[in-house]
Order: structure tokens, then sequence, then C-alpha cells
């Protein structure tokens, strides 16, 4: 199992140290253009997690790929790249034009693409045809059925699925206003947790692909149940925040939490809660 963070929680330049306590690091989203992002206030704290609109704020592909991914593959991590855009061939000549990384997510749930079964799947194919690198689908459980997407675009070439992404919300300040600027933003945090250990037990049961767990792991127990709804490894968001040792942390709460379950290791729980698999029986081409 691999411990990596969520795209677009943690930076590598500010924080290397960080980056060297995961099994592997992913980049922000990035786009064919540079993307400033929102206005400001662009988060916000909530109860049970946090409220986000970036807005895919990055210095977009040419200048990603020419000075930002260099020095990332020198941190001595593998490298995963988070790859966006707003429509398939935006997606597929950042694919192209990426080597020397170790897979690529590709990011098909932010607000502003479409996330209907039939779009997801055009997006990853168009990719598959452009690359041989491993190809994760970062997938929103706002989807009506999200196995249906999973399906979708395992049929398309999808080596492995990322779940889940934020959900929309929003929060009032104190005079009764929109705390973000835009009005919502995406929630992440506690309470994405049993909307995640969901995805992934639906996805894990659809498909049979890896999956890359993610939503509210602020512990090891919360990591361990994810890899028993069928997650192959997890990643940490908005715990990193607040815990720059988070992963140290999470990494040996995992072993105490397997052992407390009666497991001799964190990787015999996986799919102990899942269920049967419908697996595609394509072996998938995946980091190790």
């Amino acid at each position: 199992m691999m411990l990596l963070n969520a795209s677009g929680c943690l930076d590598a330049f500010t924080a290397p140290e960080v980056v060297r306590q995961l099994d592997g690091f992913v980049t922000k989203t990035i786009t064919p253009l540079p993307r400033e992002g929102n206005a400001p206030p662009r988060i916000a704290e909530t109860a049970h997690g946090m409220l986000n609109a970036i807005g895919l704020a990055n210095p977009g592909r040419e200048r990603f790929l020419a000075e930002h991914l260099p020095r990332l593959l020198e941190l001595g991590r593998p490298v995963w790249v988070s790859v966006g855009g707003f429509c398939a061939s935006d997606y597929a000549e950042t694919c192209a034009a990426l080597e020397g990384i170790a897979a690529v997510e590709l990011n098909l749930s932010c607000p502003n693409v479409d996330e209907a079964a039939e779009s997801a799947a055009e997006i990853v194919a168009a990719c598959r045809a452009t690359t041989t690198l491993p190809l994760f689908a970062k997938l929103s459980a706002a989807h009506p059925d999200v196995a249906e997407v999973a399906r979708a675009v395992a049929s398309a070439g999808a080596d492995g699925l990322s779940l889940i992404n934020t959900l929309r919300a929003a929060a009032l300040d104190r005079s009764l206003r929109p705390a973000l600027a835009r009005g919502g933003g995406g929630l992440s945090g506690p309470a994405l947790k049993p909307v995640a250990l969901y995805a992934v037990r639906a996805c894990y049961a659809a498909t049979g692909l890896p999956i890359v767990g993610m939503g509210g792991v602020e512990t090891g127990r919360d990591a361990l149940e994810l890899v028993a709804c069928g997650a192959r490894h997890v990643a940490l968001g908005t715990v990193l925040f607040a815990d720059p040792d988070a992963p140290a942390r999470v990494r040996e709460e995992l072993v105490t939490a397997a052992r407390a379950a009666g497991l001799a290791s964190p990787d015999d729980a996986y799919g102990l809660a899942a269920g049967p698999s419908k697996s595609l029986e394509r072996p998938p081409s995946i980091p190790a």
C-alpha cells in the first residue's frame, strides 16, 4: 500500500520534508494554460472539514513541464501528475507531453467538467491513445451512480481510480454572507469519509481496479477502513494543512489499527468489507 497526498493539498517546494514522508507525490491539477484561480476568499473552515474554491490555479502546462516537473523529480519520490482541462484534447495533449513520472491522475471531477459517464470515458480514451503511462481517473461521488462512471472509464482504458474528490457545499460567515467569494466550494475533511467509503466499495465491486482512496482520512484507522473497502492505496488531504507529520503518524497508526483488528498487516485488510469484485480481468499497469 502506498501513502500519497491528495492533489492540491501539499506544496512540495515549501514542504519537501512532508513529501519525503510519502510514497509518492501528486501534483496540483495542471491545465493547458495558466490559471490564477478564483477570487479570495477561497478557503473557509467548517465544523467538520474545509471548503475550498481554488479554481484549479496552476502555472499551465508549458511552465510546469519546463520548470516545476524537473524540480519535483529531484525530490526522490515517484511523481503523479494531476491533469485537467475543458475538453478531451486538453487532457490528451498534456498526457502526451508527460514522461519520467509514475502515473497520471485525470481530474474528471472538477465543477468545470461534465461528469456524465460518456464524457469521462471519452477523456480517458483520448488520453489512453496518447500515453502508456498508468492512468488513474479521479471521480466524484456526487454522480448518481459513481460505479457506472467507474465501469465506463475502466472500459475506456483507465488503469485505476482515485476516489473521491470534494463535494459541492457552502458556508456562511457571521454576517450571514457566503464565506467564499464564489458562494460555494468543495467540501473536504472528516465529513467526507462515509461518502468515500461507499464510493470506494461500490467502484471496487464494479471494476476490481486499483483504487487510491481519499476523503476524511485523519488517522490510521481511517486509512485502514478505506483499504478494507477496496482501496489499494490511500491519500491524505485536509489533514496535511493542520498536521505536517500526518504521513508518518498515519503510517504508524495503520499498523496499530491492523493489529487491533486482528490482522498481521494493513495489507491484510484489503477488500475485507468490499465483497466480491466484478473484475474486468484486465491486468492494470500501475506503479509499484
